[in-house]
């Protein structure tokens, strides 16, 4: 299983923006997925997007910060992360997933996920 690569992470200061980058792994990945997970706390899936269509769908606790977007030609898929707050440190996490869950709709559950990145830090401070 060839697992998808991160790049991107930083530490900034709160308010601050970065710009995540994933290469999903593999053939028939019709969906990636962010993930992000700080120390204590599970595993939260924030963002997703269909590779078809570029349908996308958020986590309440990010929408309207972070945009997933994603380039086909560098097959690269994108997280635009804005207003960046404290609360936003984590280790996040691309994943790709071999299905959707209809009509081009992608999960954002981990269990959907069968391949996982190393993940790249981001740290937000006061």
């Amino acid at each position: 299983q060839v697992q998808p690569v991160e790049s991107g992470g930083g530490s900034v200061q709160a308010g601050g923006s970065l710009k995540l980058s994933c290469i999903p792994s593999g053939f028939n990945k019709y969906c990636v997925g962010w993930f992000r997970q700080a120390p204590g706390k599970e595993r939260e899936g924030i963002a997703a997007i269909y590779r078809g269509s570029g349908k996308t769908n958020y986590a309440d606790s990010v929408k309207g910060r972070f945009t997933i977007s994603q380039d086909n030609a560098k097959n690269i898929v994108y997280l635009q992360v804005d207003r960046l707050e404290p609360e936003d440190t984590a280790k996040y996490y691309c994943a790709a997933a071999s299905s959707d869950l209809g009509g081009g709709y992608c999960s954002r559950a981990s269990h959907w996920y069968d391949a996982w990145g190393q993940g790249t830090q981001v740290t937000v401070s006061s």
